[in-house]
């Protein structure tokens, strides 16, 4: 089976799913959805056609480069930049000619506003049979781009010309159906896919959570991302954190300007991780006691159930599609993203009480084996691709008669 997937090819969601896919002898293609210099390093057995690549910068032998070699990656970013200034429709013209060369038995774009717009730019103007088109939503694609007239249009557009979609969380079924989607849903799975829950669990620290002495924060802040409300959350409850460290990661100079207030206001020491593996990201979940992510956006966070996965107690921004993780007051807390003052009620009630945070270990540890485990999930989406490709083959042959 060939696929080519049109994604963020820098993204460790992006390689964790695809690299589900390694060891079955399928041909796998990965046309990056925003055309930027770096590959993921987690990322296997793979061709990426890129429009110039400059230089052998990947570790890993299988990860193939298609495409127009120069002398260095500068010299690859200079050529891109030029035909943007002469505004040349290359990167359409591009994912067309390599549709064609690949005839790939489907199309899966991942995420919505560049996968999902440019798989629809080339779809509009394609001569012929178009492969079967999967579209993957993750958290903001529909919630927070179809509130816009501009992005309505086009996501109405992206749904009406898809044959399958998957979401990220319950709530975006809904709001795809909404927004006209008529084709057949694949069901939901986390935007990363299976996770290896019994290799990450290596980095649990021993002992009940409620022993643990870390807070962890996501450190985004922007359109998105409300870092800057949990720090003042902190701020407000100085008194509890007595005893604990706050650490920080995806973190932005902002944030870390920001953290560095805190803690002169609190007096409790602050880290702050350089930007590193996810491997790392794990291990901080595994000794944390809470893991807070505020965001006004989004659909399952990954950081969220890598923080179940791992035993912090959550405390998350409240965006629906939390709800289908998080029982308020039972395996977490659910809190409005634009509100300090709640979100340091909930730290408080998280640093105080040890039987609740004991007790949504051991629920989340449940949730997660049964709902994200690889085992779980990566037959399912195998299945999923042998069943659309056996499809396709057969309304080919039909077609044919």
């Amino acid at each position: 089976m060939r696929i080519l997937f049109v994604a963020m090819c820098d993204s460790i969601h992006t390689a964790r799913w695809i690299n589900q896919l390694n060891g079955l002898g399928w041909d796998i293609h990965l046309f990056p959805s925003i055309d930027i210099e770096r590959v993921h390093p987690d990322l296997k057995n793979v061709t990426v056609h890129r429009t110039f690549y400059g230089g052998p910068k990947y570790r890993d032998e299988s990860v193939r480069l298609n495409g127009i070699p120069v002398i260095s990656e500068d010299a690859a970013f200079v050529c891109r930049l030029a035909l943007k200034k002469l505004r040349l429709d290359c990167r359409r013209l591009h994912l067309s000619r390599v549709i064609r060369k690949l005839r790939p038995d489907i199309i899966h774009s991942i995420e919505m506003q560049a996968a999902g717009y440019l798989t629809m730019d080339v779809r509009r103007k394609y001569a012929g049979q178009f492969p079967p088109w999967i579209y993957s939503s993750w958290g903001s694609d529909l919630y927070f781009f179809g509130r816009y007239p501009k992005h309505q249009a086009r996501i109405r557009e992206v749904l009406a010309s898809c044959d399958y979609y998957i979401a990220d969380c319950q709530r975006d079924v809904e709001l795809a159906a909404k927004y006209g989607f008529r084709g057949h849903s694949l069901g939901v799975f986390p935007a990363a896919g299976g996770y290896d829950i019994s290799d990450m669990r290596r980095w649990v620290q021993p002992g009940p959570v409620s022993s643990r002495r870390v807070i962890a924060l996501k450190g985004y802040m922007g359109w998105a991302g409300r870092a800057n409300v949990a720090l003042q959350a902190l701020e407000l409850c100085s008194e509890s954190l007595k005893g604990y460290k706050v650490a920080l990661y995806l973190a932005s100079p902002k944030v870390r300007r920001m953290a560095r207030h805190a803690a002169s206001i609190t007096g409790a020491p602050f880290t702050i991780l350089p930007p590193s593996p996810n491997q790392e990201i794990i291990k901080l979940m595994g000794s944390s006691r809470i893991a807070i992510g505020v965001n006004v956006t989004d659909g399952t966070p990954a950081s969220l159930l890598e923080a179940m996965a791992m035993g912090a107690f959550p405390i998350q921004s409240d965006t629906v599609s939390s709800g289908e993780w998080i029982k308020h007051g039972e395996n977490g807390l659910l809190v409005p993203p634009e509100d300090p003052q709640a979100i340091a009620a909930a730290i408080q009630r998280a640093l105080s009480d040890d039987s609740l945070v004991d007790r949504a270990a051991e629920i989340n540890s449940r949730l997660i084996l049964e709902r994200i485990d690889r085992s779980v999930i990566q037959p399912r989406i195998i299945a999923m691709y042998e069943r659309i490709a056996a499809s396709s083959s057969r309304q080919k042959k039909q077609a044919n008669i």
